[in-house]
């Protein structure tokens, strides 16, 4: 079994954007350390966050220009203001975003692009700091020089996608690039400093989580986005045509719930010839990943023994094809290049036997969903069917939150789908022994006391927030992503309650229980 879920422990899932403060979405930095010792009070083993890579298409993290780089929305003014870089005066709040409730991207991104500026504007004049950022420049060499033209590219020629930039540009010819990074220098310079500082306020925010004996758990993405940095420079491990167009996408087949599938339209790898390189891309973003998470959730998990292949012409999932993968092989590589296998697969859904195989013969825990036990069909989600080697969550970032699910009956019209939501409730309810006042505590305490090892809770569910902080409505184009903590709810009681559970129910690891 595989450290850290070899011990029972628990964890609570917020993304740092969902944090409250004074400039439209949450960062890493007062609050996020306040978070942390909340969680320390808690009790709690984990937290878990989304992917923090820039966010893209509808502000989601799924959907990033690359699968290296971390989000510059997280940097904190706050920290840059208390390291010199902005004064109080260039600091300012947008009064009309702070802890509104949702987070609100475009004005973030502007009020903050701004203030980076300035930041950048003064780092550069400080030559003692030069120094940090250059070891920071060598360790991320494969990935960040080639991010930062792609982003002052984007700057210059508009957000029209990559395939449709200048051929020698799109073909990435020597020449080109050299003189693009030469008119371009300024604007590279800048976005390498963005980065070296989003990893200079993480790794505060890590070596904090240390002290408390917090992990950190992140999130991998299966695929990428198309228009993103990561295909532009490494075009031959994707399947595309000469002018870098998709020659097929992902998705997944038609099932009991969609009558077309689902047509993700992500670029898929070529996996022969990442099997030629030694997986030598997956292992980098893997180890980058590992440098700022102690543990990641591999998500799609089905997607390393077999995908769904759509040609790019089709209009819908209905003419795919399964095409498998060397999964065996890519995580005996992978285990052998990163020393062991800190990973959570992500392994919902219709499970085929060679994907449990697959699983289980590297030792990694699987996910059950409390939400799914109580549909007549997916009985293996209740917790008298776990085994020690899962991890359970009464909800994720794509679920209602648990007060939302059990009163979903009372929000809808169609009177099947009522009875079938009473239903389910009941059946909840019955289960965890509720008598529906705190129901969200009990099915808690249902998670905490299974033979689960790993127990995580979305931190709506903690605090009992109804259908109205759900996080994200998969197939919807708009809304997603938005919800933000309001502050002090994440209070003393809470932890204190939160913490006695975890110590009835044996989740507070010893390496813990020594800094509490």
């Amino acid at each position: 079994m595989n450290p850290p879920f070899a011990e029972r422990s628990s964890g609570i899932l917020l993304h740092p954007t969902s944090l409250p403060g004074p400039h439209g979405v949450g960062d890493l930095g007062p609050v996020a350390h306040e978070f942390l010792e909340f969680l320390h009070k808690a009790g709690q083993r984990f937290w878990q966050m989304l992917p923090v890579c820039p966010p893209g298409g509808g502000n989601s993290p799924y959907d990033s220009a690359s699968a290296f780089a971390g989000s510059p929305l997280l940097i904190s003014l706050s920290r840059l203001h208390s390291d010199g870089l902005l004064t109080a005066d260039e600091l300012g709040a947008p009064g009309r975003l702070r802890d509104s409730g949702q987070a609100h991207y475009p004005s973030a991104r502007r009020f903050r692009e701004r203030r980076l500026r300035t930041a950048f504007a003064r780092f550069e004049a400080r030559a003692e700091a030069q120094g940090a950022q250059r070891d920071f420049i060598e360790q991320n060499r494969q990935w960040l020089h080639d991010y930062a033209l792609f982003c002052a590219l984007k700057q210059r020629l508009g957000p029209r996608p990559w395939t449709e930039w200048e051929p020698s540009l799109r073909r990435r010819e020597p020449a080109a690039l050299t003189a693009a990074r030469r008119e371009l220098d300024a604007e590279v310079r800048y976005h390498v400093f963005v980065q070296y500082e989003f990893d200079r306020q993480w790794r505060e925010l890590r070596m904090h989580a240390a002290e408390r004996g917090v992990l950190l758990l992140g999130d991998i993405p299966m695929f990428v986005a198309h228009d993103a940095a990561d295909v532009w420079q490494n075009q031959s491990l994707f399947q595309l045509d000469e002018n870098g167009e998709r020659r097929v996408v992902a998705g997944v087949p038609p099932d009991y719930f969609s009558a077309d599938g689902q047509r993700w339209g992500n670029p898929l790898y070529d996996w022969n010839v990442l099997r030629s390189t030694g997986y030598a891309w997956w292992i980098d973003r893997l180890r980058a990943c590992l440098t700022r998470f102690d543990a990641l959730r591999l998500d799609h998990f089905i997607g390393f023994h077999r995908y769904w292949e759509i040609p790019a012409s089709a209009p819908s999932a209905r003419d795919g094809r399964f095409v498998e993968v060397p999964g065996e092989d890519f995580f005996a590589t992978a285990k052998n290049a990163l020393g062991g296998l800190p990973f959570i697969a992500e392994d919902l859904g219709i499970l085929t036997p060679e994907v449990e195989r697959l699983r289980d013969q590297f030792e990694l825990p699987g996910m059950r969903v409390l939400e799914f036990a109580f549909v007549d069909e997916s009985r293996h989600y209740q917790p008298h069917r776990y085994q020690p080697n899962t991890v359970v969550y009464t909800g994720t970032h794509d679920n209602d939150t648990l007060v939302g699910w059990l009163t979903s009956a009372e929000r809808t019209t169609d009177p099947g789908s009522m009875h079938r939501l009473r239903a389910e409730r009941e059946r909840a309810l019955s289960y965890a022994g509720s008598d529906g006042r705190e129901p969200h505590w009990d099915m808690i305490r249902t998670c905490l006391m299974s033979v689960a090892n790993t127990a995580i809770f979305p931190v709506q569910d903690v605090l009992g927030l109804g259908a109205e902080a759900r996080m994200n409505v998969p197939g919807t184009p708009a809304g997603n992503w938005q919800w933000r903590l309001a502050p002090d709810l994440c209070s003393s009681s809470v932890a204190e309650r939160m913490a006695r559970l975890c110590e009835t129910y044996e989740r507070i690891p010893p390496s813990l229980r020594q800094k509490r």
